[in-house]
């Protein structure tokens, strides 16, 4: 369903900068209006799996590796167009990643103001050069 709903649609927007903001965009709207009790799927259920060995961490797992690929991808297109000054791909991966999974959370404690914590930490990592 995250495939579905946040990585599909986001590959209508041109390669680099343009579809890493789609993919966020997207991956904020999923968040807000969960398909799933605790939001976005895989964070909300990492924790309870990342330590017990199985299908359902493995699954869990290979999907993270994906949407880190899926973003990565995205920011060496940047970086190679020009777009976005030179960055530490793996760094940038961990802090894109990172900063939705805290908003998850957040939101569903209600905090709204988040979104745009998330909009402006990637923002910075987004910038020209």
């Amino acid at each position: 369903m995250f495939i579905d709903t946040v990585v599909r649609p986001a590959r209508d927007a041109a390669p680099g900068v343009a579809r890493l903001r789609s993919l966020i965009e997207r991956w904020i709207a999923y968040a807000r209006t969960p398909l799933f009790e605790g939001g976005c799927f895989r964070v909300a259920n990492m924790a309870r799996s990342d330590s017990r060995p199985g299908p359902v961490r493995d699954a869990l797992l290979s999907h993270q590796r994906e949407w880190l690929d899926t973003l990565g991808k995205e920011l060496r297109t940047a970086v190679g167009s020009h777009e976005i000054a030179e960055l530490d791909i793996d760094l940038a991966l961990f802090q894109i990643d990172s900063v939705p999974c805290a908003a998850n959370t957040a939101l569903r404690l209600g905090d709204e103001d988040v979104v745009a914590k998330v909009r402006r930490t990637v923002e910075d990592l987004l910038k020209a050069p």
